[in-house]
């Protein structure tokens, strides 16, 4: 089992993102996630920088596999570009490179003014996208694509790996998870659910790679590391399909008012008991993913709660372990 870092591009600036990423390596983290936004959930967060520029800046920075958790290959931008910029990044990490995709959000995908489609037009798009970002990958020549979603017109991508990249696709719902199965290389998730993952094991992922991510908040106080999470992080607390349609950082803000700190204080590992920590951690172990990311809230605020998590997490690693 791979114990990873998860790099939230809503929480920190580019430059904090590169830091962090040095810094997981050095405490002995296996992999890196990081997150595909173009507004953060919330104004608290602040950032949102290009992904595809950060993990130009992570394969000279460091040796860790890179995953996308995830890339929405659909609306905001044509899978064809997608592809050009997963191709750019497997050579730049020297195949250490994971493009995870997903069906997206309106909070990030809305922002050309296309429509936003209900789910199961989304998800039809979805294995449209990777079908094309493959037909790319896989052609030495020149490509030409018609489909129900997506044109390509003579395209051919120039700077390509000799080995495409894998492709792992989230799914928090059945119809998702049977897709991820059925298309995927692997499967993505945030919810330690027995269920989806044997669904997806079912569906044709069997013997593929599966990871999952969560947050936590390690801090010195607990009171202090609660009231981080939830001003940052309450609209993890948002339930339902909410998180898929809202258009926009202030609707998170009004959504997430339902959420009530002690909500948030029941939902997550805060503070420095590693026995919070890892029990946080144990669910997504019992349940079987291979790989396993773990993102802290808040490292931006004090140099404390920045390198004081990779302390923490640097000697917490070998307990995780074997709980895997």
């Amino acid at each position: 089992m791979k114990i990873g870092y998860f790099l939230s591009c809503e929480e920190y600036s580019p430059r904090e993102l590169v830091e962090q990423a040095v810094a997981a390596e050095q405490a002995g983290f296996d992999a890196l996630w990081i997150s595909d936004h173009f507004h953060p959930w919330n104004d608290e967060q602040g950032e949102s920088p290009f992904v595809w520029s950060i993990i130009g800046a992570l394969s000279q920075a460091c040796r860790l596999q890179v995953t996308t958790a995830v890339t929405c290959p659909t609306v905001r931008m044509h899978p064809a570009l997608v592809a050009q910029a997963a191709a750019t990044a497997s050579l730049q990490l020297e195949g250490r490179f994971v493009l995870g995709v997903g069906s997206g959000e309106a909070l990030n995908e809305h922002i050309t003014g296309a429509n936003w489609p209900n789910a199961d037009v989304r998800l039809e798009m979805l294995e449209e996208a990777v079908e094309v970002m493959r037909l790319l990958w896989n052609t030495d020549g020149f490509v030409s694509h018609r489909g129900t979603h997506y044109t390509v017109d003579d395209a051919k991508l120039y700077s390509k790996p000799d080995t495409a990249p894998q492709v792992y696709v989230s799914g928090f719902g059945p119809k998702a998870v049977k897709l991820a199965g059925r298309i995927g290389d692997g499967y993505v998730s945030t919810m330690p659910d027995r269920e989806l993952l044997q669904l997806f094991a079912d569906s044709g992922g069997a013997g593929k790679p599966t990871q999952a991510g969560y947050k936590v908040c390690w801090g010195t106080d607990d009171d202090t590391s609660i009231d981080t999470a939830h001003r940052l992080w309450a609209n993890s607390g948002v339930p339902g399909e909410l998180s898929q349609v809202l258009p926009s950082p202030k609707h998170f803000e009004q959504a997430s008012q339902l959420v009530t700190r002690q909500m948030t204080a029941d939902s997550i590992a805060y503070g420095k008991d590693p026995d919070r920590h890892l029990q946080a951690f144990k669910p997504f172990a019992e349940v079987g993913y291979d790989e396993i990311y773990v993102s802290q809230m808040g490292g931006s605020e004090s140099a404390t709660s920045y390198q004081g998590f990779f302390d923490f997490y640097a000697d917490l690693l070998p307990r995780l372990r074997e709980l895997g």
